[in-house]
């Protein structure tokens, strides 16, 4: 995967290929920080936005029988022209990604060049769409063949069930399929971070607060529009910074793969910022220093302990093989000892199999 950039901010031209390990350095000012948001937002994009179209006579045919199959060679042959589709698609949304007016990015261009040969199609793939108490779809692959099965388990006339709804389900899953995971999942720990993690309640309350006082003053005002405008000066990055730090108390209650199978990572990653995170019932955020019984709040914290917040979450509640850790100067507010720590902690997250995609101007 080769990724184009024309005319962000101060980067006229570049071209940089994502590895397994990538390092963006170079000095203030260059373009680090657009080509790392460009890459998220258009990865954030691909998992969240943007639909592999379905024909139309396929769901409808779907309705009517409740059981229809796929050739995916037809999308494999195209996959091309989908993935031009995507990047036309996403550059009309840089905008909203960088949080900036539109006439900065009018001739601004993002694209992914792909060789044919690196699609690699899965083998297999089993997905179900369910309600809270039933399966409603499944979409399924069996191993050697390129027919998808598409099966609808429910009368759509009785159901909460759109027509759109079901397009998007399996155009999804045959996204997944046609490309596999040759585009991961990122998770991205921005450079406005530490702020993040003092601010993000007034932010939330803020949200909360407009929404609750402009709902009482009539239909004449956009509630959408004004809370737009409210968060709108955030990019992306930032925006999911604040989000997920929000959520904290929800990701709390699952464990990842690292946290079931390498704790010892973990304890590394203790021993970096000298303690642990809890998070009360209450959504209060704390940091426990180790060997003290004291509870320290992020505003009583070090700037490292707010740093590395978000990265500690998500390598103990969220991380998952073939994900994209992509870190702003990861280095910020680290004595030097710990930055090779924290690089140390990057190998081993690269070999077992999440990539890793920092900007820095540290040394280390």
């Amino acid at each position: 995967m080769k990724i184009e950039l024309k005319n962000f901010g101060p980067i006229r031209q570049a071209t940089f290929t994502p590895g397994d390990l990538t390092i963006i350095c170079g000095g203030d000012n260059t373009g680090k920080t657009c080509a790392t948001y460009a890459l998220f937002g258009f990865l954030s994009f691909w998992h969240d936005v943007f639909p592999i179209k379905v024909n139309y006579a396929d769901v409808e045919r779907l309705i009517d029988e409740g059981a229809i199959e796929l050739d995916i060679q037809h999308y494999i042959d195209n996959a091309l022209a989908i993935l031009k589709e995507a990047c036309e698609d996403y550059t009309e949304e840089l905008p909203d990604i960088f949080g900036a007016e539109e006439k900065r990015f009018k001739n601004s261009r993002f694209k992914v060049n792909l060789d044919m040969n690196h699609i690699c199609p899965m083998p297999t793939f089993e997905r179900a769409v369910a309600s809270p108490t039933t399966k409603r779809l499944t979409i399924s692959k069996p191993a050697n063949s390129t027919i998808v099965n598409c099966s609808l388990l429910v009368d759509i006339t009785k159901a909460r069930f759109s027509q759109s709804f079901i397009s998007r389900s399996i155009g999804d899953a045959l996204k997944k399929i046609v490309f596999g995971d040759l585009f991961p999942k990122p998770f991205i720990a921005s450079g406005e971070r530490t702020s993040a993690a003092i601010f993000w309640k007034d932010i939330v309350s803020s949200r909360n607060r407009l929404l609750e006082e402009t709902s009482s003053k009539g239909k004449e005002i956009n509630l959408f529009e004004m809370i737009s405008t409210l968060c709108g000066s955030y990019s992306l990055p930032v925006q999911c910074n604040i989000d997920f730090i929000g959520q904290l108390k929800k990701f709390s209650k699952k464990n990842s793969f690292i946290a079931k199978k390498y704790p010892d990572i973990l304890d590394g990653f203790a021993d970096i910022i000298g303690g642990e995170y809890l998070v009360s019932e209450n959504d209060e955020l704390y940091f426990v220093p180790t060997g003290k019984r004291i509870k320290l709040t992020m505003d009583e914290s070090s700037s490292a302990v707010r740093s590395l917040l978000i990265i500690g979450f998500y390598l103990r509640h969220v991380a998952a093989p073939g994900d994209m850790l992509m870190i702003e100067e990861p280095e910020l507010n680290l004595h030097p000892e710990n930055q090779r720590r924290l690089v140390r902690l990057f190998s081993r997250l690269v070999n077992l199999g999440i990539k890793v995609f920092i900007t820095t101007h540290s040394d280390y």
